[in-house]
């Protein structure tokens, strides 16, 4: 099944060599073949041929580029197989006038030998699961339980495949990138950070039940971060009429991954855990979108330390509250009601399943497929 995909590589690259990260299984390599195709130089280094020739003398890349004089787009697959060749990149960009497209599923070897050597020559963009814009007769049900990455969401054994997927990023990239010395500790942190995805962070609770140091807890989140398997959305702190929280909370990248590792095999509607599922659903697709229209605004969300919160806040510009409720009521405003005493943002979101969207105040209260069709086009920010 054909999908047309939201980022474009052609203009992302159109003016300046690119990035482009993501986790094994988002598409990238496909994107890559249908946008991209005979127009460009395509250097896998999952083949072992190109991995083997590069790694002994990155320097070969240049005579690759020069073999098709016809292709001015090269675009290499997986650089942190051989990080050593973002010199000879550097150096190509410099004296060539080609445009290079860099993918890659882990950014710990970049970081080791300095990611910033490209620093000005190269931006950064990301390749997310499938998201609601992407996919027709989109099945609700079906996301929140096995998430969006394209193999797993069109399979007809998506438990088959995510729990395949699951394996292979335990071996493939933590294990084979040795970047974790004790793996069942890290198995057990990976459930527990599953189990606590989409809560504020309480590092002293999760080191405890983990069995490891705080110091190693850290180092652990960072590595979910680095192989881009979750990211941490940081509290906003402008709030002035009452103290906000400041403490962060972490979110995987795809919520069927996060139920595979939490051991969540049912998602019942009108429970928790579906609210749960509900809320991490609307924040991938926020992310997503911030990344994809190239918007530079930070996403966050409000706690103040006497329990009044709101899910999400776009820079300063936007609040959405999320509720899985068919039915919105008068107490489903409350965060809300709260934060716009503090007149700081432009707009206010209730999203949720309820089918009527209606006006409450300065809140706009929506249905879920109606808000992110509304963001998709444009018309919330």
């Amino acid at each position: 099944m054909f999908i047309r995909r939201t980022l474009d590589l052609k203009q992302l690259i159109q003016k300046k060599s690119h990035f482009l990260f993501g986790p094994r299984g988002t598409g990238k390599s496909s994107l890559i073949q249908q946008q991209l195709g005979n127009s460009a130089l395509i250097v896998d280094l999952l083949h072992s041929v190109n991995y083997t020739r590069l790694l002994e003398n990155p320097s070969q890349l240049e005579f690759m580029i020069a073999s098709v004089p016809d292709k001015k787009i090269i675009v290499i697959d997986e650089i942190q197989r051989v990080p050593e060749l973002l010199n000879e990149v550097h150096r190509l960009i410099e004296k060539t006038h080609h445009n290079f497209l860099l993918t890659g599923s882990s950014a710990r070897k970049l970081k080791k030998i300095g990611i910033n050597l490209l620093a000005g020559r190269a931006r950064q963009a990301e390749l997310f699961p499938l998201t609601f814009h992407e996919i027709i007769d989109f099945d609700l049900q079906r996301y929140l339980q096995y998430g969006g990455l394209p193999m797993i969401y069109l399979s007809e054994e998506p438990i088959e495949d995510l729990e395949a997927y699951v394996y292979t990023y335990l071996e493939q990239e933590i294990k084979a990138e040795a970047v974790v010395q004790k793996l069942p500790a890290f198995s057990r942190f990976l459930q527990l950070s599953a189990l606590t995805s989409g809560n504020t962070l309480n590092f002293s609770s999760i080191a405890n039940d983990a069995w490891v140091s705080g110091v190693t807890l850290r180092e652990y989140y960072q590595i979910l971060q680095d192989t881009f398997l979750g990211f941490i959305v940081e509290p906003w702190l402008y709030s002035t009429k009452r103290k906000a929280a400041s403490t962060a909370r972490f979110y995987y990248f795809d919520i069927g991954v996060k139920n595979k590792l939490a051991g969540i095999t049912s998602l019942s509607p009108k429970t928790d855990l579906f609210g749960l599922a509900f809320e991490h659903f609307i924040a991938l697709e926020l992310r997503a979108y911030l990344s994809y229209t190239r918007k530079k605004l930070p996403l966050c969300f409000w706690r103040t330390t006497e329990g009044y919160e709101v899910d999400f806040i776009i820079g300063n510009e936007i609040a959405v509250e999320i509720k899985s409720s068919e039915k919105v009521s008068e107490k489903h405003f409350r965060g809300l009601t709260y934060l716009i005493e503090e007149n700081k943002l432009k707009k206010y979101y209730l999203v949720s399943q309820d089918p009527i969207p209606a006006k409450y105040g300065e809140i706009t209260a929506l249905p879920w497929e109606q808000f992110l069709k509304q963001l998709w086009d444009g018309d919330i920010l």
